[in-house]
C-alpha cells in the first residue's frame, strides 16, 4: 500500500507541465535516434549528459527514461523495415519482422512491435512498481556459475530453433565466438586475434557486427540478385493489425513481460538473451511454426515486449542496488553521481519524490510512445515504397556512418565490410545470422563468468554445477538437446504400434 501512495506522489510530479515535456522530448529523441543504425540508447544518453547540466535531477531523469524506451523502439523500427538493428536489443526483430515487410506487412509489424513495447513497458513497471526489493534480494544470490549456465542455455536454445539445420546454427554461433575474442583477453591483458593492431585490442563492437551481418550482408545479398529480379518497391500493405492478427499476438505481448523482466534485473545481459529466449519461446508455441523464419508476428511481438520489460527490470536493479546491468544504466549511474545521488537500497528513502516520479514518468513515456509511434507505423513503412536500388545504398551509407560513429575510426569501416561479407557468405550457404551476433554479445561475458567460476571452484569443474540454479538450468539445456531425438524415438513407436495394429486389422478381416 506504501507503493501505491508512492506512485500516486510521483504521478503529480511527473504530470507537471515541465515534467512532461521533458518526458516527450526524450520519447522523440530516443525514437529518432533509435532509427539511426550505430548510436544506440546508451550513447544517446551518454551524448545528452552535459546537456542536463542546468536541468534539475527528476526532469534530466525522466528525459533519460524516455529516450531509453524511444531508443529500443526506434532500434527495432529499422531492424524490421531495413534489417539493420539501431541496437542490439532489435536483434531478434529483425528475424520475422523483415520477411513481413518485404511481403508488405511492415506496418503491421511496426503495429505490433509498438503495442509489444506498450504492454511489455506498462507491465514491467507495474512489476517494477511491485517487485523491487524481491527481485534485488534475488539477484544478490545468484553467482558466477549461475550466470554462465544462462548463457550456456542461450547459446543451445538459439542455435536449436534457427536455420535449418542445428550444424549450421552452431557454425554461425562458432563464427560469433571467434569475432568476440578479438581484442585482449580479459583476465591476463594479452592480446588475441588483434594481427598487431591497437584499435583491435578494444574487440569489436557488437554495432559493428549486427549493422554488418544484417544490413552490409543483406545489401550485398540483394544486389547480388538484383539482375535477375526486378527492382521494384516492396508494398507497404494496410496500416492496421486485423482480428487474426491481434489473435496471434495477444498472448506473446503478455508472454513477452513474463520472460524480459527477471533478465533485465539481473546482470545476465541486459535484453539480449530475452529477447532472443522470446522468439525461441513463441516458434516452441505457436500453431503456426511454418511461418517462423518467412514473416511469423509472434516472432516480434513477444521479443519487443520482452525487450521493453527488460528495460524496467534494469532499472531494479539500478536503483535498488546501484548496480548498473546495462550501458545504459551503467550511463545513468554515472549521472545520479553527477548530481551527487547514489543509488541503492537507501535511496527509496532519501530522495523519494525522485524515484517515485521517474517510475511514474515511464507509465506517462509509454503512453506518449505509443500515441507517436503507432500513428507513424504507415509512414515509416513507406521507406519501403523507395527503389530497393536506392534503398539499399541509402542503407550502406547509413550504416557506415553508424559504424563510424561508434568509434570515429576509419578502421571500423574496413571492418565493417569484412563482417558484411561474412554475412553474405552466410546467406549463401544457409548459415543463420542471429547466432553469429549472441556468440559476439554473450561470448566474452560467457567466458569470463565460465574462468571466475573455475577459479572459485580451484579449476574444479564440479564447480560449474554446485548450485540448485545452475543444475535446473543444464537441466533444460539437456532436455533441449535431447528433445529431437525423444520426439524421433515416441514417433517411430507410434510408427510401429500402428503399423501392429494395420497388420492385425488387416489379418482379422
Amino acid at each position: 500500500m506504501d507503493s501505491l501512495n508512492s506512485l500516486i506522489d510521483g504521478f503529480g510530479t511527473a504530470l507537471t507541465p515541465m515534467n512532461l515535456l521533458w518526458a516527450a522530448i526524450g520519447v522523440l529523441l530516443g525514437t529518432a535516434i533509435g532509427v539511426l543504425p550505430g548510436i544506440g540508447p546508451a550513447m544517446a544518453v551518454a551524448l545528452l549528459l552535459p546537456v542536463t547540466y542546468g536541468l534539475d535531477p527528476t526532469g534530466a531523469f525522466i528525459m533519460f527514461a524516455g529516450i531509453y524506451y524511444g531508443a529500443m523502439f526506434g532500434g527495432s523500427t529499422t531492424s524490421i523495415l531495413l534489417n539493420t538493428p539501431g541496437e542490439s536489443a532489435a536483434v531478434v526483430a529483425a528475424i520475422e519482422g523483415n520477411p513481413m515487410a518485404k511481403a508488405g506487412r511492415g506496418a503491421q509489424a511496426l503495429a505490433a512491435a509498438a503495442i509489444g513495447h506498450f504492454a511489455g513497458g506498462m507491465i514491467g513497471t507495474i512489476l517494477l512498481v511491485v517487485l523491487a526489493p524481491t527481485v534485488a534480494s534475488l539477484a544478490i544470490g545468484i553467482g558466477a556459475p549461475d550466470y554462465f549456465a544462462i548463457m550456456v542455455l542461450a547459446f543451445i536454445a538459439v542455435t536449436s530453433v534457427l536455420g535449418t539445420s542445428r550444424i549450421r546454427g552452431i557454425a554461425s554461433l562458432l563464427i560469433g565466438l571467434t569475432i568476440g575474442l578479438v581484442g585482449l583477453d580479459q583476465m591476463t591483458g594479452q592480446q588475441r586475434l588483434t594481427f598487431g593492431s591497437l584499435h583491435l585490442a578494444d574487440g569489436v563492437d557488437v554495432v559493428i557486427v549486427a549493422v554488418g551481418l544484417f544490413a552490409i550482408g543483406e545489401a550485398l545479398w540483394v544486389a547480388a540478385h538484383l539482375r535477375r529480379s526486378s527492382g521494384e518497391p516492396i508494398p507497404v500493405g494496410r496500416p492496421w493489425l486485423g482480428r487474426a492478427d491481434l489473435r496471434r499476438t495477444w498472448k506473446p505481448w503478455l508472454r513477452g513481460p513474463v520472460i524480459g523482466f527477471p533478465f533485465g534485473a539481473i546482470p545476465a545481459g541486459g535484453a539480449e538473451i530475452p529477447t532472443f529466449l522470446s522468439y525461441v519461446a513463441e516458434k516452441r508455441l505457436s500453431r503456426h511454426r511454418d511461418q517462423f523464419g518467412k514473416g511469423a508476428i509472434e516472432g516480434v511481438a513477444g521479443p519487443e515486449a520482452a525487450a521493453s520489460a527488460s528495460a524496467a527490470g534494469t532499472l531494479v536493479s539500478m536503483l535498488t542496488l546501484g548496480l548498473p546491468t546495462t550501458a545504459v544504466a551503467a550511463v545513468m549511474l554515472a549521472a545520479f553521481q553527477q548530481y551527487g545521488i547514489q543509488p541503492g537500497p537507501l535511496l527509496f528513502e532519501r530522495e523519494p519524490e525522485l524515484v517515485w516520479g521517474l517510475i511514474a514518468s515511464l507509465f506517462v513515456g509509454m503512453v506518449l510512445l505509443l500515441a507517436l509511434n503507432l500513428p507513424l507505423a504507415p509512414v515509416w513503412a513507406k521507406l519501403l515504397r523507395i527503389p530497393r536500388p536506392y534503398l539499399y545504398a541509402g542503407i550502406l551509407f547509413f550504416a557506415a556512418v553508424g559504424a563510424y560513429a561508434v568509434g570515429g575510426e576509419s578502421l571500423d569501416l574496413v571492418i565493417l565490410l569484412v563482417i558484411g561479407l561474412i554475412g553474405f557468405g552466410m546467406r549463401r550457404y544457409g548459415l543463420p545470422v542471429l547466432p553469429a551476433v549472441i556468440g559476439v554479445i554473450l561470448g566474452p561475458a560467457a567466458e569470463q563468468q565460465l574462468r571466475r567460476a573455475l577459479q572459485i571452484s580451484d579449476g574444479s569443474v564440479s564447480g560449474l554445477v554446485d548450485t540448485p540454479f545452475s543444475v535446473t538450468v543444464y537441466a533444460i539445456v539437456a532436455l533441449i538437446v535431447a528433445w529431437p531425438l525423444i520426439a524421433r524415438l515416441v514417433g517411430r513407436r507410434r510408427g510401429d504400434r500402428n503399423g501392429t495394429e494395420d497388420t492385425r486389422t488387416v489379418g482379422g478381416g
